[in-house]
Order: structure tokens, then sequence, then C-alpha cells
């Protein structure tokens, strides 16, 4: 990852605060986000993470203060895996099928997949070495491969941005733990990365920047200075406790 790259600003927020039905749910909110960057949102439930992301995807705009994208950011794609459900779990296609549906977002009506289009596929799959399953049913595959696919889907309809909401959700803690390090594999080589996590230890050993989000307030900055507050003690005690 070039100096150049790692300066460059794609979102900025300026107080920004999200409500609903005119109910504030988050703070308003005032950081940036580089090029590079491993974000990691943490919080509590019902602290606003998942609305943030739909404020970052411009799927909502916030009720005061403003998000500024970069010049880059309107050019570029990006790729969302949201939280997984049960019938994602259960969808009835072939892994490639579910993978190319990413590159959906490239045409402005729905066309078939150009030559482009294929290679991009193939390409992402053997970047997460999940090509031998391309021919498998999506339903058939345990939990981590599936989220493996979904991720690959995202990455494929993006441009080296990624917005993941709780992805290692109800994976057991190996393929958790493989799901990470993925996503580590995929910032060193130059992937930004934005993700909702429960999981502290995940910032420790992965993130560059944390996002703590609370009703009434915020931390935003270098994972150093997050793991030595008092706001990361708190929370790390919390979900050791459940």
């Amino acid at each position: 990852m070039t100096d150049k790259k790692a300066a460059q600003v794609l979102i900025e927020l300026k107080d920004a605060a999200f409500a609903y039905d005119g109910r504030p749910v988050t703070p308003g909110m005032s950081f940036r986000i580089m090029a590079g960057d491993y974000v990691s949102i943490l919080g509590e439930n019902g602290s606003g993470k998942t609305t943030l992301l739909k404020g970052l995807l411009r799927m909502k705009e916030p009720y005061r203060g403003e998000i500024i994208f970069a010049d880059e950011m309107k050019k570029q794609h990006i790729g969302y895996l949201p939280q997984q459900s049960g019938l994602q779990k259960d969808f009835p296609a072939s892994v490639t099928e579910i993978v190319s549906s990413g590159r959906l977002n490239r045409h402005k009506t729905f066309a078939f997949y150009t030559g482009a289009d294929r290679q991009a596929v193939q390409a992402v799959l053997r970047r997460l070495d999940i090509d031998n399953l391309a021919d498998k049913s999506f339903r058939n595959l345990s939990g981590g491969q599936q989220q493996r696919v979904l991720l690959a889907r995202a990455l494929v309809a993006s441009d080296g941005i990624l917005i993941l909401d709780e992805p290692t959700a109800g994976l057991d803690p190996m393929a958790s733990h493989e799901f990470y390090k993925l996503i580590r594999s995929l910032n060193q080589e130059g992937e930004t990365i934005i993700m909702v996590s429960h999981d502290v230890h995940c910032v420790m050993h992965d993130a560059t920047h944390a996002l703590h989000l609370d009703r009434d307030f915020y931390f935003y900055g270098p994972k150093e200075e997050y793991m030595d507050s008092v706001m990361a003690a708190s929370f790390l005690h919390r979900t050791e406790e459940k």
C-alpha cells in the first residue's frame, strides 16, 4: 500500500447523527476514514452501529450534520456483507451464481454477465481459496464456507472498500478465527475495511482504528488509544461476562 493511497480521505463525517422517527439513535460524529484503514465498529446492541452502516452505504441520510464522500468514492463500488439470515443460509443456488450476483451493481439494467464479470468472479474465488466450491450448492456448505462465499460476493462487487455487519455472528470459534484472518489479509493487500463487531480482541489484533458507539457519546481513533481507554476495558469486561 503506498503512502499516497493511505493519505486519501474516503469518507468524512461532520457532526453526523442519525435518527428514526425523529428520535436520535446515535450521537453527532466527526471523523475521517482513510483509504487502507481497517475500522472496527463496536458498541452495545441498539447503539446505532447498523444505522451508521446504512449512512455509509448512502441508504440513510443523517438528521443533522453531513457525510462527505470523496470523488473517488463516487466512482467506486462498495462491497457490503450484511448480517446473515436463515433465508440466506438456505438459498438454492450454486457458489458461482451467488458470487456472480455481486456484479449486478455494475449493470444499469439487468443483462447477461460479461466476460469481465466472469473473470472477476473466477479471480475472487481463487483469491479466497474457494474455487473448488464453484459448482457446489450454497445451502449444502458449512457456516464458515457460506460466509466466505458471501464475502466473495461482496469483494467482487467492490473497488477496494468492504463494509461488513457482524460477519462472524453464528460461526464457531475456529471459523471466526479463519474469517478474521482472511479479512486481515485483504486489508494488508489494500482493501479498506469497515466492520461491525462485538469482538474487542479483533480490534486488538487486526484493526487500525476503532469506533465505539453509544447513544450519547462515541470514541474514534487508533486502536492503541482505544485499547488504553476506560471505555474499552469496560466493554471487554461486559462482553466476557456474557
